[in-house]
């Protein structure tokens, strides 16, 4: 299929449908997952529309394909071919549960890799850029994607799985790295332990920072805290997930903006309560369907990720793609309620990377009686005189933004634990 028009919604619509189709028709008869579910929809492949998909067929959770996983191990039956036709086995990271496998056949991975490409090519990577890409390399398909899409666009890329973060700084300044892909916590993990080492940030390279993997890479705090470390680097955020692939690009020309690829995506936003859509500009919950990924589907997926979208036709960068104001906001299970007001982890993300001098901090949140609360631990920076001082400054700025009255404690230096993939900063009692 050709390309459509970023900047025609129209154009963009008529793909996703005749994709849709297709889908369906692939799904039907030889998906023993979702084939029957078609068929209980009453949706005939070859005359069913977007508004009647979506109105008719019901959403995917999570805990759906993870028992049918269970159930029909290891793989289970959301498989629209026989397993000699799939190239790549991939997993889940487990945090929110337990680690789940994930086939694609080249095809499905190739069509990842285009989505890829689109996101380097936005965030200005080249042929002739020296990327660095700071994990582990496991079995999350997100590194895998990111890195063969890099090397197919002539990048030259290094992987530093097993690496200690030293080492990585190293092979930063010998390669003379521009680009460096991470999660915004390592991000700023690695500017600390460059700081312990005396290296000098402004002198590397690095002048792009493409994070990905938890929220917090559109907070603008964030991004502004980061790029300080890093001697003025751009920050440029990205999401997705093992189960559905790349999901988003930073826009061009606003920051802290995300654009759903919806040439692979057909995406949605839902009131996770009532399940029905809710309104341009209101938080809801993002749920996908993969238009590309034929051979290990997922229909209304219910991703969990807490949105606020809106439709601009177009953006002012160009694109009819749907926005996603603030990127990820956080999951829909990471929220709490501390005396009826709702706090999300990147809210106290962004308050605490507003405040220089804060090098590490932890939230506690003890819901052992009827009345949960909520308080900090902060690990001031070495470099700060007045310790007492940053302590209030954060209590009266959480105060401001929470409503809340939220006790800071301080912590001794390096006492806090540190994180070199997804941060977990939060502790429930």
């Amino acid at each position: 299929m050709d390309p459509p028009a970023y900047g025609d919604h129209g154009a963009i619509r008529s793909l996703q449908q005749r994709k849709l189709k297709i889908l369906l028709s692939a799904l039907r008869d030889r998906n023993p997952f979702y084939g029957p579910r078609i068929e209980a929809a009453s949706l005939d492949p070859g005359s069913a529309t977007i508004e009647s998909f979506c109105s008719r067929f019901p959403s995917t959770t999570r805990a759906e394909w993870i028992e049918d996983q269970t159930a029909n191990p290891p793989f289970g039956t959301n498989l629209t071919f026989a397993q000699s036709s799939y190239s790549r086995v991939c997993r889940t990271s487990g945090t929110s549960g337990k680690p789940m496998f994930w086939l694609d056949t080249p095809e499905s991975w190739d069509a990842m890799l285009d989505n890829w490409r689109r996101v380097y090519d936005v965030c200005g990577v080249t042929a002739e850029s020296r990327i660095l890409f700071a994990f582990s390399f496991g079995p999350f398909l997100g590194f895998w994607t990111a890195f063969e899409a890099a090397t197919s666009m002539g990048c030259l890329c290094v992987p530093t799985g097993g690496f200690s973060s030293a080492s990585r700084l190293d092979l930063m300044r010998e390669a003379n790295i521009d680009v460096l892909c991470c999660t915004p916590t390592y991000a700023i993990r690695l500017a600390e332990v460059a700081a312990e080492q005396g290296v000098d940030r402004g002198a590397l390279a690095v002048r792009t920072i493409l994070v990905a993997g938890e929220p917090g890479g559109s907070v603008p705090s964030v991004q502004e805290h980061i790029s300080s470390l890093w001697g003025g680097a751009r920050i440029r955020d990205q999401h997705g997930m093992t189960e559905v692939g790349p999901v988003s690009y930073p826009c061009p020309a606003e920051p802290g903006v995300l654009h759903v690829m919806e040439s692979s995506y057909l995406p949605e936003v839902i009131d996770p309560e009532s399940d029905g859509s809710v309104e341009d500009g209101e938080t809801g919950e993002l749920v996908l369907t993969t238009l590309d990924r034929i051979g290990s589907p997922l229909l209304r997926y219910r991703t969990g990720d807490v949105v606020r979208a809106v439709h601009r036709n177009p953006c002012v960068c160009g694109t009819a793609e749907l926005t996603l104001e603030g990127g990820i906001l956080g999951r829909s299970d990471d929220m709490v309620c501390i005396r009826g007001v709702n706090i999300w982890p990147s809210a106290i993300d962004e308050v605490v990377r507003s405040i220089e001098g804060i090098a590490e901090y932890q939230v506690i949140v003890d819901a052992s009686s009827s009345l949960p609360i909520l308080h900090l631990r902060i690990e001031p920076d070495p470099a700060v005189n007045d310790r007492y001082a940053l302590q209030q400054l954060l209590q009266a700025n959480l105060k401001h933004v929470t409503s809340l009255r939220v006790p800071v404690e301080l912590a001794e230096s390096g006492s806090l634990p540190r994180h070199e993939f997804k941060a977990r900063r939060w502790e429930r009692k």
